[in-house]
């Protein structure tokens, strides 16, 4: 299950299957652990969907549910009950992490708060779970590694892209010199007109909460390239411009319920369909005013949904990277290109016509033949990521695939984002070594 598809949820074949096996294997619990006082902040679908209700289900004799925030307090009481839990519900952060001194704190508010949650829970003695992005600038990136030194508390990022066995099997194939020294690499990702379009709906299209989608979004595939490449960013120049959502239109409301457009609007969505949606977003509007169901066609939106950046890392390799938020389907092509030969790898999502039970990696090499590697792809959850990444934050074991990441894996993926919007602004090349304290390293760390 897809991410967008989060919201809806209440080579040979075999050798896919063996692949997935071992991930799972290699994320087993191998010394037993205390159990876990874990508060959260931030209730919304992503926090009651992927750390909620799953870890309730999957460590309840591992972790305990101490407290829940949120600024909304229909919102935190709703989530509360949809999660089953008897802990207390606070508006009031510095409240709750002074009467419930959770172990762990899990971070799943707006983007452009993380920094203040991470910081704060650190200071509480708290270790943290954060979703991506870790945060929107470099001001706070250095604020969040500062505060990390200072109180020797650790920030885990939870990058479940990692785990999927496909993107998995890249990494082995990748590592294993099957195509020799990586030179260059394409990576083109595309937002269909549902999922994109989702974006320019709810907080994320003002720059100020998410960052952009060079942030937002594309932080989880700036992982993926640090990840497989293994190196780290050194110089990022990007173009981008916004030419569809927003005042690319004549016509606009402020959200679809009671939109006089609907009839016109092909981006019309009905969120009354959606029950869950309802139940969280819209029956708690009184509180905060958010409307989950946003126009796309908001004049203030300030993101990006056309996208083109240029990466080089400190080991040479050149990347080339886009990114279209309003394409007739959703999946992504990329193309590792290397001394030995190519490896060229496809998802396709969101296309019911053309669906099958695995997906595809091509290896070909130079002066040789051409291997078509199929991976199944019927676990739910980004791939399979997502229980994987669950086992190895609560239940920590080996970690042969170097998956797990921290502060440095965090602040490298959104500086690559960071670095392009600044490029973008200013029409110039930026240096990710100008923006923190952090020197990129021609070999990634950990």
């Amino acid at each position: 299950m897809h991410r967008r598809n989060f919201l809806q949820q209440s080579g040979s074949l075999i050798a896919g299957s063996l692949i997935a096996e071992s991930v799972l294997a290699n994320t087993s619990l191998t010394t037993p652990f205390a159990k876990k006082r874990i508060a959260m902040v931030g209730t919304g679908v992503r926090g009651i969907g992927m750390w909620g209700k799953p870890v309730i289900k999957e460590f309840a004799d591992q972790v305990e549910f101490v407290g829940l925030c949120d600024i909304n307090p229909g919102r935190v009481e709703t989530a509360k009950k949809a999660m089953g839990l008897a802990c207390p519900t606070f508006t009031d952060f510095d409240k709750m992490m002074k009467e419930t001194k959770p172990d762990q704190l899990l971070v799943m508010t707006v983007d452009g708060t993380h920094h203040e949650f991470i910081i704060k829970g650190m200071e509480y003695g708290a270790d943290i779970i954060t979703e991506k992005p870790m945060t929107i600038d470099e001001q706070k990136c250095q604020a969040i590694l500062d505060a990390e030194k200072k109180t020797g508390k650790k920030v885990t990022v939870t990058f479940n892209y990692r785990y999927s066995p496909h993107r998995q099997k890249i990494y082995e194939l990748l590592r294993n010199d099957t195509i020799g020294k990586i030179t260059s690499v394409d990576f083109h990702w595309y937002l269909n007109t549902s999922h994109g379009a989702d974006y320019f709906r709810r907080w994320h299209r003002l720059r100020k909460n998410g960052g952009s989608l060079l942030v937002h979004k594309s932080t989880h595939h700036f992982d993926l390239l640090n990840w497989w490449i293994n190196s780290e960013p050194e110089q990022v120049f990007a173009y981008g411009a916004l030419e569809h959502y927003g005042k690319n239109n004549s016509f606009r409301h402020t959200h679809c319920r009671p939109c006089p457009h609907k009839k016109e609007c092909k981006f019309y969505w009905d969120m009354t369909k959606n029950a869950n949606l309802m139940e969280l977003y819209a029956a708690n509007e009184q509180y905060d005013g958010y409307h989950r169901d946003g126009c796309v066609w908001k004049e203030d939106i300030d993101i990006f949904d056309k996208m083109a950046v240029q990466i080089r890392y400190a080991n040479k390799v050149q990347v080339s990277y886009s990114l279209t938020a309003y394409s007739p389907y959703e999946g992504y092509r990329i193309a590792f290109n290397g001394t030995k030969g190519r490896i060229d790898a496809w998802i396709k999502e969101s296309q019911p016509w053309e669906e099958e039970p695995y997906d595809e990696i091509q290896v070909t090499t130079n002066f040789g033949k051409r291997e078509i590697i199929r991976i199944p792809n019927n676990e739910a959850g980004h791939g399979g990521g997502d229980t994987r990444l669950r086992k190895q934050v609560f239940t920590p074991g080996e970690d042969p695939y170097h998956q797990s990441a921290g502060s440095r894996d965090g602040a490298m993926s959104i500086l690559i984002g960071i670095a392009a919007r600044n490029s973008i602004d200013s029409g110039k090349p930026v240096s990710i070594g100008d923006l923190t304290s952090l020197k990129p390293k021609e070999q990634r760390v950990g």
